[in-house]
């Protein structure tokens, strides 16, 4: 797929390319994978995008594969031994982050059913399709980013800033921000919302 037009910010290297190719702006509903995402792309805060696939593997083997309801209950003995593994990006901040964000979100599952309901309510259930002829279009945060990461932290989320929520929204689907000249803008037009 060298010879496909893709979004520039993943032409350097194939890790970036297999992402934006196969799971950038795809829609997930799936409150595991919504968690893992929201996870990552707080880890992302002050580094790049690429370091954090090229750790993401480790992630999740460190971190239950994202289970939610077992990092609700790490210990701080197991958080404390996270912080030496050179495969995860060893900020205190980011990894504790992991345990109280995974205690907020249960109980949005209480309140809501599911973290994807609550999530997805901020779009009205439905993926915001974009038109962006190139990246410099692409905002950095917009209104609703800044409304998802006020509520976040209302309910005790940590690292997720409107920037990060933007990053989330267009990594999890809820926006479609492929370029239009994309072959991915197109197929992820496509793709049909779920009811949730």
């Amino acid at each position: 797929m060298a010879d496909k037009k893709r979004c520039n910010w993943c032409e350097s290297n194939e890790l970036d390319r297999i992402y934006h190719d196969k799971e950038w702006g795809v829609p997930v509903y799936d409150d595991q994978k919504l968690f893992e995402m929201l996870i990552l792309e707080g880890a992302q805060a002050g580094v790049s995008w690429h370091v954090v696939l090229q750790k993401r593997e480790r992630y999740k083997k460190v971190f239950a594969d994202f289970d939610i309801e077992k990092l609700a209950k790490f210990t701080d003995k197991k958080l404390e031994k996270a912080l030496t593994d050179p495969g995860l990006i060893r900020n205190r901040l980011k990894i504790f982050s992991v345990r109280s964000n995974a205690i907020a979100c249960r109980a949005v599952q209480e309140e809501y059913g599911s973290f994807a309901k609550y999530i997805w309510s901020f779009v009205d259930g439905k993926p915001i399709q974009n038109k962006r002829k190139t990246m410099t279009q692409v905002p950095a945060k917009t209104a609703i980013s800044s409304k998802m990461s006020r509520d976040l932290k209302k309910r005790g989320f940590k690292f997720i800033g409107e920037t990060i929520c933007y990053a989330y929204m267009q990594g999890v689907g809820m926006v479609n921000d492929h370029t239009t000249d994309c072959f991915r803008h197109k197929e992820v037009t496509r793709i049909k919302p779920k009811a949730i």
